[in-house]
């Protein structure tokens, strides 16, 4: 029984399959002290409850940041990356056009800049 709480230290240096494993057993334990509840158990078993939620939340935290930092690494350096790994920013950061498509010219303003230059005047102080 895990009835203790786990540290998420702890947990960072273990590989996927523990755990899971851990993660099941935490829930097997769970499930035993929610029969233990309605069957009137001792305080002490009730108590357990918050903390083995906790425990679980942890293992959960710990696997979704492992597998995330793993797709970081898998799409490291690509041009397409999914839509949560990619930097956040802010909603109008996001929308900003790029300095290539803001330096765009078409070629009809291309043909009007090169024929009709910008005057420069020599003016006398």
């Amino acid at each position: 029984k895990m009835s203790s709480k786990i540290r998420a230290y702890q947990l960072r240096s273990q590989v996927k399959d523990s755990l899971l494993k851990q993660l099941e057993d935490l829930k097997n334990e769970l499930a035993q002290l929610r029969v233990a509840k309605v069957s009137g158990g001792p305080a002490s078993k009730l108590s357990k409850i918050k903390v083995i939620r906790k425990n679980i939340a942890r293992v959960l935290t710990v696997y979704n940041q492992n597998q995330k930092e793993a797709l970081r690494r898998a799409y490291a350096g690509k041009k397409y990356k999914p839509l949560d790994i990619r930097r956040k920013k802010t909603r109008a950061a996001r929308r900003k056009l790029s300095v290539h498509d803001v330096t765009k010219v078409t070629d009809r303003q291309a043909k009007k800049d090169a024929y009709f230059p910008k005057r420069k005047y020599a003016l006398i102080a």
